[in-house]
């Protein structure tokens, strides 16, 4: 029987390489990031078409732990795991909709849209903390002195964070940018016991305390620069091409803050080709917010420039990231994939979101700033009739809530909401619901 084998090792190609259950999250050599290694050889001794029914038999099975949508691919995403330790809400599985009357619209029928917000706290983050509490839990059997885990949030990551290590038992520290996250996203943490801490600052700034926290190995780091998120993550574009029986899309959009999850969707595509179960690869979409806009600009000058911004208060808050730490792996995706990189005002991304959920949705608005990107590459003649278009909706609808009511009351800040739906308030009479309703729809 094939042993399956992965580590850590530094991104920049300076060899070197650490455990995956090493307190580590930057190269001690050059302070490079580390990804999440495997042995490519050893899983190429089960072929494509192998592998392609090991995933099909296990998708949504009773068998602990294979009936998640990640552990289903455990050999893929940590192998040398114990079963008995993994932390699982059987993630992943999550539908593609087919956005029918939405494609037909902007002339691309052949549009989806990947519902990673249909999850046990409601974003896609559950994919990768899944992994990194699972591993921190067999650290910490293994005899690691580690006191708690502890993450910077703009508000899905510390829903995720707090939820698995509350099913772990392992206490959860979470750092919260003040009266930047929906109310829902500061409950969600509140609710399963982690220590929450909401500090005067934006994320970028939580970000720098949390890593100077995290510098004493008891307190191990739960944000997205640990590879060990990006594992987990890596299986949603496995996952979609699995949803197209192991078809390629032509075209993958999706939001970015923080850039681990563009980074991930790639690694877990390259793999796949490297394993021979595709033989092409998808163009990727990265979307930003204009309020926060680092890699987009970057992407003006080729990547040649890079400068981190002062994010700007934008209702997509879950990306209001300025200085995002996976920068380089990124860019490293985006050159692998063909990429291309938009952004979206705050009208855009709004009137996006509404319009999709005009059509059946029930959009994010860090999906409405995905939206708004397909809709200009639409208009450009980059997206095509022809393609199919997945465009992957990283958290639910409900968990922004003031943003929906905000746009149908009119009241959100330099957004024109033109397809505003408010409620129309009638005396209890059926004569004026009767002309209320031949006035709306004839």
């Amino acid at each position: 029987m094939t042993t399956y084998h992965s580590w850590l090792e530094c991104i920049r190609g300076c060899g070197r390489q650490y455990s995956i259950y090493d307190v580590i999250y930057r190269c001690e050599d050059c302070g490079g990031l580390l990804d999440v290694e495997h042995d490519i050889q050893a899983l190429q001794d089960r072929s494509a078409v192998g592998w392609k029914q090991l995933f099909d038999q296990r998708t949504r099975t009773t068998e602990w732990p294979y009936g998640s949508g990640v552990w289903g691919k455990k050999e893929w995403v940590c192998p040398q795991l114990d079963d008995e330790n993994v932390v699982s809400m059987y993630e992943g599985h999550t539908n593609c909709f087919w956005a029918e009357r939405l494609g037909k619209e902007i002339g691309v029928p052949d549009l989806w849209v990947k519902l990673s917000g249909n999850s046990h706290t409601g974003s896609f983050k559950d994919l990768g903390m899944t992994v990194l509490v699972s591993v921190v839990r067999q650290m910490m059997a293994d005899g690691k002195p580690i006191r708690a885990v502890a993450c910077a949030s703009t508000g899905d990551t510390s829903a995720a964070l707090a939820t698995y290590a509350a099913a772990a038992g392992i206490p959860a520290i979470v750092f919260l940018p003040r009266g930047k996250v929906s109310t829902a996203q500061l409950v969600q943490p509140l609710a399963n016991g982690a220590h929450v801490l909401a500090l005067d600052t934006d994320f970028d700034g939580c970000m720098q305390i949390v890593q100077q926290v995290t510098a004493d190995r008891t307190i191990y780091l739960a944000n997205s620069m640990n590879s060990l998120r990006m594992e987990g993550q890596k299986t949603v574009g496995v996952e979609i091409v699995q949803q197209f029986d192991w078809e390629v899309p032509d075209w993958i959009i999706i939001p970015a803050g923080n850039l681990g999850n563009v980074s991930s969707l790639g690694k877990g595509l390259l793999l796949m080709r490297d394993l021979g179960l595709i033989d092409r690869l998808p163009r990727i979409a990265c979307a930003q917010a204009a309020h926060a806009n680092p890699l987009y600009l970057s992407y003006q000058t080729g990547f040649e420039e890079y400068r981190p911004v002062p994010a700007q208060k934008t209702l997509a808050s879950a990306i209001q990231i300025g200085a995002p730490v996976s920068y380089e792996r990124a860019v490293k995706v985006l050159r692998d994939f063909d990429g291309v990189v938009e952004q979206a005002t705050e009208d855009e991304l709004a009137h996006a979101a509404a319009r999709a959920d005009r059509a059946g949705l029930y959009s994010c608005p860090q999906t409405g700033v995905a939206l708004a990107a397909l809709f200009k590459l639409v208009e450009r003649g980059r997206v095509l009739p022809e393609h199919r278009v997945v465009v992957i909706s990283t958290a639910h609808g409900l968990k922004f809530t003031g943003f929906k009511v905000g746009y149908h009351d009119g009241t959100l800040a330099n957004v024109n909401a033109r397809l505003a739906n408010p409620p129309v308030d009638l005396p209890a009479t059926v004569e004026a619901v009767n002309r209320a309703i031949d006035s709306a729809i004839g």
